[in-house]
């Protein structure tokens, strides 16, 4: 029991003796679990939000839109077909909410929730005979419009009636993807309500949904369902488009927080391992005498162990609150699951011990010899050390020089200790500049035009002269979307037309070319996956009746519906699909501030037009420079910890050449120039090699993602030069900074009098 005593007072004093490299330590394993653990809920949430809302609801796997009432019993006999939801008649309306019109799709429900593809309630009841007037709104399209519970909401039918309805509840779906990437916004009434506000049953659709009992055989049953409906089918979705539309934020944040903290545990691991190693080495004449006194080479070795690994298990534990809150904060309580914390805590725990426990173990090699020499190891100068004194550096540069790299493996360590944190930085510095540039220029990711008016009320010939007299618009673009039937799909994909082939939308075409006349597209990556084709193929698409069959001729980036999106001139479809056109994308002028038209077209119409403004992705996705920012301060501290121990290792390596060379007659100006040289020149070398491998892989990153989620590759940017030449003084500077803390002590330390 004693020796065990007497281990715990050594631990207790070790770390007592150097309290800012410790909570260094803990503060960067606690900073990486935090952000494993909050980029593994949030990549499970990129899918949860869909499969916890699909198992709630009894979701349906296959969603059919049709001109008229399917029947129900046919549907069902499909082979694969557990249960029908519907068919529910929809109507399309305009939803006028402060200010802001959006389009909306009404859908009939009964005052009972069905048993399958029902809602959930987030707020609120459900619909109710006696409140007629009742509406349930989903929840993104009502946080949009900014309604609560018990609002009036005011919706204008095709017909241009007006109808004022009240918010009974706000519920989740897994019909479709969150408002405003899904439209229409969806929202429920009562039969009676809906044949109210649109009477004629020709201007609205039905809306049936399957429940299968195998979700992998939705390919199948698609095609069934429009071999028998093909007349009167309008579009076909599956679950999948519907998990991809929820999932596609998260997960770039989600991948983004994974990339951080997996390699960053790894610069985690090599701090832990270097600053045990370091305390190992400038312990060896305590560890000595604790042989001497009865210790056994594993206890020695526990005792280490235990000391550092307390560390890293401690950063653990405050790592795991750290993030259960955050996501709790941000995601709810319900989002806090405990498996993958629990598998990220495990995984932790053992690369901290890994990390440690070889330390641990050669300490407990260390001879019971209470005199264990200090020296330095001997050997022959580096050639770094050789040209300085070609060079003729003054005598403590050289002297630096050469002692930066007395132990080869140690300063190894702390140069890729730090370049992994510096690599991580200038990968996090080129996303934020990707993001600056979608800022900057949103046609490259095809958002050339800043507004989309619909004539709403209006005539498209009036619409048209409306937005071409403005004062502010450089060009006007008519265009329509329209979803067409994938070949060997058996679902819908968009078809977007804009402008004339010969004078195209100016979409940003990364690969071929863009279109030039009638039956040639661009596609984006998602839709060239779903279609197995590539630039060249000719593709047969099905709009409602009408064959539409165009050649590919280039990719462009496209951030909407995962990039299955094919873009066509407005003349390559049918005329009944292209006239009149559905919308008009309005380009602004330079300096032109989109909200000042939006204002006086919605005057110069008498609200008559639906006006929308175009959501650039850099806003959506705002939330990553936050992630950034914290994940550089995390990374920070990791390379403050391994430069804390390289400069403790090199103290004491060269403390008794320092009480020479104070002897000598060095002023204590020299004496720190000699310390602070022999350390910055690790972190010189440590901060180029990160900035070198990370400006080299950055732009491969970001592309690669942009190729998985659908977007398409041709969208990373790696930072600017500027800004990596002072990502890289900042670093230098804040770790020479660092350095001459303990290089300032001690060389102002008095000299021992057996060095006089």
């Amino acid at each position: 029991m004693s020796v065990y005593r007497a281990g715990g007072r050594w631990i207790r004093a070790d770390l007592r003796a150097r309290r800012g490299q410790a909570v260094l330590t803990v503060l960067a394993v606690a900073g990486i679990v935090a952000a494993l653990i909050t980029a593994a809920t949030l990549l499970e949430e990129g899918t949860n939000p869909w499969r916890s809302l699909f198992t709630l609801t009894d979701g349906a796997h296959v969603w059919i839109h049709t001109r008229s009432e399917p029947e129900a019993v046919k549907l069902r006999e499909i082979d694969g077909v557990t249960h029908v939801a519907g068919p529910y008649r929809s109507a399309p309306v305009s939803v006028v909410q402060d200010g802001k019109k959006e389009p909306a799709a009404l859908r009939a429900m009964p005052a009972e929730v069905p048993e399958v593809a029902r809602q959930a309630l987030a707020e609120g009841r459900w619909l109710d005979p006696r409140q007629l007037d009742g509406v349930v709104v989903e929840r993104s399209f009502a946080e949009d419009l900014g309604l609560r519970l018990g609002a009036p909401v005011t919706v204008t039918a095709l017909s241009g009636a007006r109808h004022t309805l009240y918010v009974r509840g706000i519920a989740d779906t897994a019909e479709q993807g969150f408002f405003p990437e899904w439209t229409p916004g969806l929202a429920w009434v009562l039969p009676d309500l809906l044949d109210r506000i649109e009477p004629a049953v020709g201007r609205s659709e039905y809306v049936t949904g399957l429940r299968l009992a195998d979700p992998e055989a939705t390919q199948v049953v698609s095609q069934r369902v429009v071999v028998m409906l093909e007349d009167e089918l309008q579009r076909v979705y599956t679950w999948r488009q519907v998990r991809a539309a929820m999932e596609l934020d998260n997960r770039l944040l989600g991948t983004l927080l994974a990339l951080f903290g997996v390699v960053g545990l790894v610069a985690a691991a090599l701090a832990l391992a270097n600053a045990a190693g370091g305390r190992v080495l400038g312990q060896l004449r305590d560890l000595a005498t604790l042989k001497s006194m009865g210790f056994t080479r594993g206890q020695i070795a526990a005792v280490l162990l235990v000391e550092h690994g307390a560390l890293g298990l401690l950063g653990l534990l405050l790592g795991t609150v750290a993030g259960g809150v955050v996501i709790a904060a941000v995601l709810g309580p319900a989002a806090v699951a405990p498996a993958p914390i629990l598998l990220i805590a495990a995984g932790t725990a053992l690369v901290v011990l890994a990390a440690v426990g070889l330390p641990a173990w050669r300490g407990g090699r260390t001879p019971p010899i209470p005199a264990a020499p200090s020296a330095p190891p001997r050997g022959h100068l580096s050639r770094l050390a050789r040209l300085a004194l070609l060079v003729r550096l003054p005598p403590a540069l050289v002297l630096g020089t050469r002692d930066a790299f007395t132990r080869r493996v140690p300063a190894f360590m702390t140069v890729f200790g730090l370049a992994v944190p510096m690599m991580m930085i200038t990968i996090g510095l080129g996303v934020w500049a990707t993001l600056d540039d979608f800022q900057r220029d949103p046609a490259r990711v095809g958002q050339h035009a800043a507004l989309h008016v619909r004539p709403g009320k209006l005539e498209s010939s009036t619409a048209e002269a409306l937005v071409k007299a403005d004062r502010g618009v450089a060009a006007v673009y008519q265009g329509a979307d329209v979803n067409a039937l994938a070949p060997g799909q058996a679902r819908s994909v968009r078809v977007r037309a804009i402008g004339a082939s010969a004078e195209p939308y100016p979409f940003p075409v990364v690969e071929g070319r863009m279109y030039a006349q009638p039956g040639e597209a661009v596609a984006g990556q998602g839709l060239l996956d779903l279609l197995r084709v590539k630039i060249g193929d000719r593709v047969r698409l099905t709009v409602g009746e009408s064959p539409l069959i165009v050649r590919i001729v280039g990719r462009a980036v496209e951030p909407d519906l995962d990039g299955e999106v094919l873009s066509v001139g407005l003349d390559s479809l049918a005329a009944k699909d292209s006239t009149p056109p559905e919308f008009y994308a309005l380009v602004m002028k330079a300096g032109v501030d989109p909200g000042e038209v939006r204002t006086r077209l919605l005057a110069a119409s008498g609200e008559g037009l639906e006006i929308q403004r175009a959501v650039n992705p850099a806003e959506r996705l705002a939330v990553i420079r936050v992630v950034i920012v914290a994940l550089i301060l995390v990374l920070s501290l990791i390379g403050l910890a391994n430069l804390l121990t390289a400069s403790a290792l090199g103290l004491r390596d060269h403390a008794l050449d320092l009480a020479v060379l104070k002897a000598m007659g060095l002023t204590p100006r020299q004496l720190m120039a000699t310390l602070v040289t022999g350390t910055g020149l690790l972190v010189v070398m440590g901060v180029l090699a990160g900035t070198a491998a990370g400006a080299s892989v950055v732009k491969w990153l970001i592309d690669l993602q942009g190729h998985t989620s659908g977007v398409g590759a041709g969208i990373g940017r790696p930072p600017s030069a500027a800004t990596l030449v002072l990502a890289m003084l900042a670093a230098v500077g804040m770790a020479l900074a660092v350095a001459l803390i303990p290089a300032r002590r001690a060389a102002r330390a008095q000299v021992p009098v057996t060095a006089r």
